[in-house]
């Protein structure tokens, strides 16, 4: 088992001093290495393995562009100045992939039929855990990262995902951060304060 174990500088890397970065060098992030991130993310586990995330990832200045006008003011440099931001959806749809992605239950497609607040915990709950997924494979790949709340749910569902069902939860900058605007580390926790032993 100790074979396993990552290493005291993997562990740096991924937690404990990765940052979110606000500010990002003009070093490009290529294709290959967001299929790499991907592939790596969707290894993570979600709920009956029902992967209702959908990353729609703004590579070109046009679609950077155009997700900028359906953010916050303070995010709006972000999405602009970072190589990528990935638009992370959840797909309202996604029992119908439950068939493939979930074969050894042949009813879990019907699990969520006439249960919309189901369905929609669901898909939040794990497009969540599959956001979070993406950015320890990114930090992992040697990326930086930025998520993001501030943003026009409406516009940005308006201008990416039209005609689906397909809602956004939340965006995340990626690429090569750089120290400007860096803030401290704010503070965390102790286990004391959020943990509870039953």
């Amino acid at each position: 088992m100790a074979d396993h174990l990552l290493s005291d500088r993997d562990l740096d890397l991924i937690f404990r001093t990765a940052r979110s970065y606000n500010c990002w060098s003009d070093k490009p992030v290529s294709t290959t290495l967001l299929q790499a991130v991907y592939d790596l993310a969707r290894m993570g586990p979600t709920s009956a393995n029902c992967s209702p995330a959908r990353f729609h990832f703004c590579v070109s200045t046009e679609s950077r562009e155009r997700l900028a006008a359906c953010v916050s003011a303070g995010n709006t440099p972000k999405v602009l100045t970072a190589p990528v931001t990935v638009i992370v959806g959840m797909d309202l749809d996604f029992p119908e992939k439950m068939p493939v992605l979930f074969p050894h239950e042949p009813s879990a497609r019907y699990w969520f039929t006439g249960t919309e607040a189901l369905l929609r915990e669901t898909a939040m709950r794990n497009s969540t855990l599959q956001a979070a997924w993406l950015m320890i494979a990114a930090r992992a790949l040697g990326l930086d990262c930025g998520p993001m709340s501030g943003f026009d749910k409406a516009a940005v569902d308006a201008a990416f995902f039209a005609g689906t069902k397909v809602e956004t939860n939340l965006l995340i900058a990626l690429g090569h951060g750089t120290e400007e605007r860096l803030f401290g580390r704010s503070p965390r926790l102790a286990f004391e304060e959020a943990c509870t032993l039953l």
